[in-house]
This record gives structure tokens, sequence and C-alpha cells, in this order.
């Protein structure tokens, strides 16, 4: 009985070690601050607002040709006959079809440059974020960003070791 009573607490103690190491297994990483903050976002960021602005300068230029000439035949309607102003009401709706296809051109362009810089970025945050948790012994790594579910953080917080790791 003594044996059983001692067998008992062991199992007992094991187990509840066991619980503790498991508990321990658990971290967490607040994933969007982290790529938020990596060097190489912080550069593709600049890239995409230069050739916003790049974009943007184009997409003006274009709209104060358009607005101009609109003006101009506007103004100049009454002393024109039907078939000109005809003709020139379809060169100003092919001007204003060329404008718009540039706008949708440059929002894809921009939002294509951002999906590709982003996709290297991602990938090495990631592997990063696994080789720190395969370094601390951690099993399973909850991302911590607004939102995503996480609603209790006692486990391993990475950020800070995952920053180091790639060196920022």
């Amino acid at each position: 009985m003594k044996n059983l009573k001692t067998l008992l607490l062991i199992a007992v103690f094991t187990l509840g070690l066991g619980g503790v190491a498991n508990a321990q297994k658990t971290g967490h990483i607040d994933f969007e601050k982290l790529v938020a903050e990596m060097p190489q976002t912080k550069k593709l960021k600049q890239d995409i607002e230069k050739l916003g602005k790049t974009y943007q300068d184009e997409i003006e230029g274009m709209a104060k040709k358009l607005d101009a000439k609109m003006k101009k035949y506007t103004a100049e309607q009454n002393a024109q006959t039907q078939e000109i102003n005809e003709t020139r009401a379809q060169e100003v709706q092919q001007e204003r079809a060329r404008y718009e296809q540039l706008r949708q051109t440059a929002y894809q362009e921009m939002q294509k440059k951002q999906a590709e810089g982003l996709e290297p970025i991602i990938e090495k945050a990631q592997k990063a974020i696994e080789e720190v948790a395969a370094a601390k012994g951690i099993l399973y790594v909850l991302d911590a960003s607004v939102g995503k579910g996480l609603l209790v953080s006692k486990g391993d917080d990475l950020f800070g070791a995952v920053k180091t790791k790639l060196g920022f």
C-alpha cells in the first residue's frame, strides 16, 4: 500500500511537470507589427510611394489637359458645325477613357508591386519565427495581431527574439 501511494505520488508529480512543460511550448507574436517594422517593408513602402507620386503626376497632367480641352471646346461649340462638335465630343470621351484606364492601371501596378515585394518579406519573417520557435522549443506560435483571435497571451512573446534574429 505504501508503495502504491509512492507510485501514485510520483505519477501525479510527473504528469504535473509534463503539463507545465506543455504550457511552455506555446508562443505568440504580432506578425503584422513584425512585418511592418522590417527594414525591407519600410523600403518597399518608400518605393511604392515614389511610384504612386509618378503615377499621380502623370494622371494630374492628363486631367489638366482634358479639362483645358473641354473648356476650349465648350467655349467654341457655338461657332463650330454640328459635325465638328460631335467629333470633339468623341475625342473628349476617348481621352476620358484613357484617363480612367491610366488610373486603373496605376492602381493595379501599385497593388502588384506591393504584393510581389511583400512576398519575400513575409517568407523571411516566417522563417525567422520558425527558427526562434525551434530554438526555444516552442511547438505552437499564435498570431497576436489585432483581430486574429488571440485572447490570452501567457505564452512566450517571440517579437523581440525574432526581431533580433532578423537583425533590426
